[in-house]
């Protein structure tokens, strides 16, 4: 069995391939995604209503998150509108701040009035995630998601930092946290281990979970027969 059906932190994939995410919503432990701009250039995708009204078509009953992408506050306001009028299970990602490191708070505080269910994205401080809690409405549901993947790779640990934010999300009656961009299958089990109620993984991670529990000598065997198959592909002589 899948070990993914165990946990209690709920697995949404984090893409941008249609097919991929349709395919995926056939697994029952996938509950839910999540994608961004960078993800859907990278796919190729050139036009944004197409591209979400045929996940939502697809995907009717799962939560499924799209982000705004205006700079301006006024823009993302409106963006955020028509992004939620896709559907009932859509959260519109609104970034913690714009580039010009203005905060959005102001922002969230007004389409969480309006009930606009939201994931406020690019968090990284403990900082931002009091103040994000503290400007929502304590009726609209909200993700607030958590970059633990590139904290880690300033060479902080992510673990009592989420636990940290884990405590100050719970402080908001309908928010969950998300740790967002993991760096490794392990991760998946981190969150699990904190009590962190999503976590957003990638294609690439999501394939290594049918190797969770495997033999170590097997993989040690396979590992070595690599390494052998590849130097003889590759033709190497001493």
């Amino acid at each position: 069995m899948n070990p993914a059906v165990d946990l209690r932190v709920k697995i949404f994939a984090d893409g941008a391939d249609t097919c991929g995410m349709i395919d995926l919503y056939k697994k029952p432990y996938i509950r839910g995604f999540t994608t961004n701009p960078t993800l859907m250039h990278k796919a190729g995708i050139r036009d944004y209503r197409a591209f979400a009204r045929e996940v939502l078509d697809a995907i009717p009953d799962r939560p499924i998150s799209f982000e705004v992408f205006s700079d301006d506050f006024g823009e993302m306001a409106r963006q955020a509108c028509e992004i939620a009028s896709w559907g009932t299970n859509v959260n519109v990602k609104i970034p913690v701040t714009n580039t010009e490191g203005k905060p959005s708070y102001e922002l969230v505080r007004d389409l969480s009035s309006r009930g606009i269910s939201l994931n406020v994205t690019a968090v990284f401080t403990l900082d931002q995630v009091r103040d994000v809690v503290a400007h929502l409405d304590p009726r609209t549901p909200v993700y607030i998601s958590v970059f633990a993947g590139r904290i880690a790779d300033t060479g902080r640990d992510p673990i009592p930092h989420m636990e940290a934010a884990l405590k100050l999300v719970r402080q908001h009656p309908r928010a969950e946290l998300i740790w967002a961009s993991p760096r490794e299958l392990l991760n998946v089990f981190h969150a699990d281990a904190i009590g962190c109620d999503i976590i957003t993984v990638t294609n690439d991670l999501l394939a290594k979970l049918d190797g969770c529990g495997k033999d170590l000598g097997q993989f040690s065997l396979e590992t070595v027969k690599m390494f052998r198959d590849d130097a003889v592909k590759a033709g190497y002589r001493l």
